[in-house]
């Protein structure tokens, strides 16, 4: 019983630990999010995405890497986008690069990770959400299949349906004002986004915690010590797995603590956040099997790509790719960090309880 108690505690500690590390750049990077839901307006990703040009793959995925959404919160926004006339390739383009990477995500990235990763994740993100969406628009243009006609909108496709229980809310009228803005993308951030997102980051934290406590390096060594096998380790594991891009970086960081490459974390970072089982029914509602496939494929392939090219950048900056992240450069911040682990701690409880008389 005592065993069980100490690993407990161990457990906690360390995911305690992992909290410090994140705390402040977390809390950052949701106050940037409200700034841009505050001053982004509603139909600007919309209104450039039309049709189907390369142009609009581009300015998809462009716009996609900061916007802070998961694998299943931007499924209504891409109906959203649907409805209003994107083309299939700025659609993918737009759920890949969103759930793969955000303000938020850079953030934490920046946290527990090192600055080169910080910088690689959403430069392959945006290539990997160029490189799918064209592969879908030409896939789409020699089958003969098209962009279908506007019309009717089966309920699956609502942009403001929920397709899951995370990344819902409600549209509001548009404020009057700066300050009106900018309380109204607060309330987002700290409360609609911090309650689809907290729960998983913490338990991504736990789960960090976990892997800290359980996982040894000579089980890395025995078992990942190639790169090739550990980064088809990743895929096979985040593929189907739902984790959004904030959650998925301290279990990386977890298992770079332990001695995975650099490649194998960014494939787990890549695909977990932009694929899931539950997200890709959804997604063949939206763009079609056929694009689907393309879809998963491209996300498989360019990730165990950037894997292979990420650890022979590191391989060629003298950076050993056993040994890229070490624990020194991660240490308590001091009472910041603590603060603002607490202040994380009472906000997520609060997003996450029931609000008294709200009407679902």
């Amino acid at each position: 019983m005592n065993t069980v108690i100490d690993a407990c505690i161990a457990v906690l500690l360390a995911s305690w630990n992992v909290l410090l590390e994140s705390a402040p750049f977390v809390l950052l990077g949701f106050f940037v999010a409200g700034l841009l839901k505050a001053f982004l307006p509603d139909d600007f990703v919309a209104r450039h995405l039309g049709g189907g040009s390369i142009a609009s793959i581009f300015k998809a995925a462009a716009m996609g890497v900061p916007i802070p959404l998961c694998s299943c919160g931007v499924l209504p926004a891409a109906a959203g986008l649907k409805k209003q006339g994107a083309g299939k390739g700025a659609i993918t383009s737009f759920l890949i690069s969103t759930p793969e990477t955000g303000v938020d995500s850079i953030a934490v990235s920046y946290a527990l990770l090192d600055p080169l990763m910080t910088v690689i994740r959403p430069l392959v993100a945006f290539f990997t959400a160029v490189a799918a969406g064209i592969a879908v628009a030409f896939t789409e243009k020699h089958s003969g299949a098209g962009i279908p006609e506007a019309g009717p909108v089966s309920k699956m496709e609502q942009p403001d349906t929920c397709t899951s229980s995370c990344c819902c809310s409600h549209h509001e009228p548009e404020p009057v004002g700066p300050g009106k803005k900018f309380m109204k993308g607060m309330r987002f951030a700290f409360g609609d986004l911090l309650k689809d997102i907290g729960g998983w980051l913490f338990f991504g934290i736990l789960l960090a915690g976990v892997i800290s406590v359980f996982l040894s390096p000579e089980i890395v060594n025995r078992y990942l010590s190639n790169e090739y096998l550990s980064m088809l380790v990743m895929l096979a594991i985040s593929v189907p797995l739902y984790v959004c891009a904030t959650a998925s970086t301290p279990i990386a960081a977890a298992l770079a603590l332990k001695g995975i490459s650099p490649g194998a974390a960014l494939v787990f970072l890549l695909a977990g956040p932009a694929t899931n089982a539950a997200a890709i029914t959804v997604i063949a509602k939206l763009i079609g099997k056929r694009a689907t496939v393309v879809y998963v494929a491209v996300i498989v392939v360019m990730s165990f790509l950037a894997g292979i090219g990420v650890n022979a950048l590191y391989a060629s900056l003298g950076i050993g790719i056993t040994g890229w992240l070490s624990a020194s450069a991660h240490e308590d911040g001091g009472p910041l960090s603590v603060v603002s682990a607490l202040v994380l701690f009472v906000l997520v409880v609060k997003a996450m309880l029931p609000v008294k008389g709200h009407v679902h």
